[in-house]
């Protein structure tokens, strides 16, 4: 406000100086040519004709101040020349001082204006500015629930932070699945000056289920009514959001339109811009009552200590009962009772201009909320069809979005310079680790990855999962990066029970994915596959973070910790259900190990039995798991017995070892300091192997690794000697690491590690 204001003076300052700079400068010329009353000539010939006085010095003055009145008519007519140029570039929103406000310009709220599709300028003076201070806090509530509407809350998000200035507070009212997906999120995002509280969902349904409701949103497209008595006491005012919106501007400029409130205003809404409410899009349509055209409640500015004192809970839950005793149940969710309100109470509008919710459903009046892509500030994909919705510009709407969808949300950690940050325990603790690496050191890199915080997004995708009776349900654990999605189907073929699998992508990478999953019909038939997508960030691949992230999100007691390039044997998932039951892997510490083969073909016919495998063995269609390059990681598994085995048989650990095994939910994790080639699982077998568990070979399960193209991170250990040099340094001090903590017990590794 302050910015404008001065602003403002500036301006009229200079206008006055340019008219008065000149008058000035004749009225003093004027009044010195006037002797004893007379007026003398400005011109020195007229002036030594009738001045006895005059003389060669005061002509020489007379001569100066022509030149000098002159030189202030070229500077006025300059500067008029840079005032017309300003006002020609001055935009429809100005920004102050950024030190101390951010100020702007707003639409008046005219509805006369805005019906007639204006988009209002501003009117007010510079008394009446609306200001949002630099560090003010800006709070935001968004009611989430389910999977889907988790995916769209993040690319709301990432258009707010894209534009802001000022720190955030975001409201989430979220079911139980949202609140674990967004919270294990923000928790990952580690964004500076962003603050997140959670309201249960399920606890409020109470409140609105007695209203019948006909919207795709369902119960939870109610629960805005009832943001007054949800969201903290103290709170006065919220900007209210839908998950279908997209941010083009700052938000701060919307917040501070709150200060444009008069009277018993409490409400700030945009016009409906569809003819929904005016009851002519079909015959016999009959909408909820509404003034006028109505408003769109995905946008709303709410005051809530002065709706407290209106007692807004009664107001709408009247209004509500009475109409619905007419109209059965709600069309439109909250947004019919919202307009059945204010149409009995009209006062309580502040109309917004509309292009704070432009609104891109079929058939709408939005295209008169803007006459140049500068005017947009919020994008409403307010129809069922989302992207393909009708619209003369929809084009450049959807690019907007799919800006937003694909950034990458790491670039967004940006700290607000001069605001003050809230404590964050895990961000400093976080710090404090990186401060003690020595940045000289080689293997620095390898190090730092250890403490890497990777943004995660749980359940990407729809996931359900019905507990067994029996308690013996096995969930298969993998990572892949999106070189390998093209083994996902086959997986889902091979292995009917749950999956849970965390995928290393970037943002634009995690939308291919999920146009790949929606476009199969194998992985969408499919509902018991979680997929967790970890954010790319650094230059290693965080193996064995992938394989904690879905380790740690399983919904079943036992897991089989495989890998995306294997495939299970037909019917594994029923073999491991009944080799828990046999071996009472419940009552005892017990790594059941399914041997690994290889085949160095594409096409592969898969064996569909132990006999057809041994038979593709003895013809060499077959080998045992890296028995060319990497013995030693799987001959403890003895192969040998296994061809005549038909009962489980135990085998000791050996330097190496690394078999895939099915074990407990309560397993340790993996080491997460081994990153990219080498080491990572041969570390967690060391871990179950010094936690006393017994290793018990199943004679009748196999899995079959199938060929593909290297990966990066082993081309770097063949051809980098510093990459093989870190990888020795990491595992003699996890060697060191088991030492301290299983003192005695752990030193038969060193020993085995001497003698390999």
């Amino acid at each position: 406000m302050l910015g404008i204001c001065r602003g403002r003076r500036k301006f009229l300052a200079a206008s006055l100086s340019l008219l008065c700079i000149p008058a000035v400068t004749w009225i003093y010329l004027f009044s010195g040519s006037f002797e004893d009353g007379k007026p003398v000539s400005l011109s020195p010939l007229e002036s030594q004709a009738h001045s006895p006085r005059y003389t060669a010095s005061s002509q020489r003055e007379r001569e100066s101040l022509e030149v000098r009145m002159r030189e202030v008519e070229e500077e006025n007519r300059a500067l008029r020349r840079q005032l017309s140029l300003a006002q020609g570039r001055a935009p429809a929103h100005r920004r102050g001082n950024h030190s101390k406000t951010y100020s702007m310009e707003e639409g008046t709220g005219d509805s006369e204006n805005l019906r007639a599709g204006i988009v209002a300028g501003n009117s007010s003076e510079c008394g009446q500015q609306p200001v949002v201070e630099k560090c003010e806090t800006i709070h935001v509530a968004i009611v989430c629930a389910g999977y889907n509407a988790s995916r769209d809350v993040v690319t709301l998000v990432k258009s707010v932070l894209f534009h802001r200035r000022n720190p955030l507070h975001f409201h989430l009212i979220a079911d139980s699945i949202a609140e674990q997906i967004l919270a294990t999120l923000f928790q990952t995002w580690m964004v500076p000056a962003v603050r997140v509280d959670f309201y249960n969902a399920d606890e409020l349904k109470s409140e609105v289920s007695w209203i019948p409701n006909k919207h795709y949103s369902g119960i939870y497209g109610l629960m805005k009514l009832v943001l007054t008595k949800t969201l903290p006491a103290n709170l006065e005012r919220v900007i209210v959001l839908d998950t279908d919106i997209t941010f083009a501007t700052d938000i701060a400029e919307l917040w501070a339109v709150f200060h444009k409130f008069k009277g018993q205003q409490v409400l700030g809404l945009v016009e409906n811009q569809s003819d929904w409410y005016l009851g002519n899009l079909w015959k016999n349509h009959r909408p909820w009552p509404a003034l006028g055209r109505g408003y769109n409640t995905g946008v709303i500015l709410l005051l809530l200590d002065k709706l407290r004192k209106m007692k807004w809970e009664q107001m709408w839950r009247l209004t509500a009962e009475r109409e619905l005793m007419g109209m059965l149940s709600t069309s439109l969710a909250d947004q019919d009772i919202f307009n059945a309100v204010i149409k009995q109470n009209p006062f309580l509008v502040y109309q917004l201009p509309c292009f704070w919710n432009v609104q891109l459903s079929d058939h709408t009046r939005s295209e008169q909320c803007y006459r140049d892509v500068s005017d947009l500030k919020v994008i409403h994909w307010n129809s069922p069809k989302k992207l393909r919705v009708k619209n003369k510009h929809v084009e450049f709407f959807r690019n907007l979005y799919l800006t937003f969808l694909e950034y990458d949300g790491n670039l967004l950690r940006r700290e607000l310079f001069g605001c003050p940050s809230e404590a964050d325990v895990n961000s400093e603790n976080l710090q404090k680790q990186l401060s003690e690496l020595d940045e000289d050191d080689l293997c620095y890199e390898f190090r730092r990855e250890r403490f890497t915080v990777h943004r995660t997004h749980l359940y990407f995708l729809h996931y359900e999962y019905e507990p067994a009776a029996d308690s013996t349900d096995v969930t298969l654990v993998a990572q892949l990066s999106m070189d390998r999605l093209q083994m996902l189907e086959a997986i889902c073929k091979h292995w009917e029970g749950p999956i849970s699998l965390a995928l290393y992508l970037s943002d634009a990478e995690a939308q291919q994915f999920l146009r790949y999953a929606q476009g199969s019909e194998v992985l969408m038939s499919r509902h018991n596959v979680g997929y967790h997508i970890v954010y790319k960030e650094g230059q290693f691949y965080p193996v064995n973070l992938l394989r904690n992230v879905a380790m740690k999100h399983i919904s079943t007691p036992y897991m089989f910790l495989s890998d995306i390039d294997f495939l299970p044997m037909y019917g594994l998932y029923e073999y491991l259900r009944k080799s828990v039951i046999q071996l009472d892997l419940a009552n005892t510490k017990k790594a059941m190990i399914v041997p690994a083969f290889e085949t160095l073909r594409y096409r592969l016919s898969f064996p569909k039995s132990k006999a057809e495998l041994l038979s593709m063995l003895d013809m060499g269609t077959l080998f045992t798991f890296r028995y060319h390059v990497w013995t030693k990681g799987h001959a403890p598994t003895n192969f040998a017995k296994w061809r005549t085995a038909t009962t489980p048989y135990r085998v000791e650990w050996e330097a190496d070892f690394e078999p895939y095994v099915v074990v407990k939910r309560d397993c340790p994790e993996y080491d997460r300091r081994f990153v990219g080639f080498g080491w990572n699982k041969v570390a967690h077998i060391m871990e179950l192997d010094v936690q006393e568990y017994e290793f018990i070979v199943l004679p009748n399960a196999y899995m079959i690794h199938m060929p593909h193209a290297p990966s990066f991170d082993i081309t770097k250990f063949r051809s980098n000697k510093q990459y093989r040099i870190c990888l020795k340094t990491l595992k003699e001090e996890f060697q060191q690491d088991m030492s301290r903590r299983y003192g005695f017990a752990a030193l038969k590794y060193l020993t085995a590690e001497n003698n390999s």
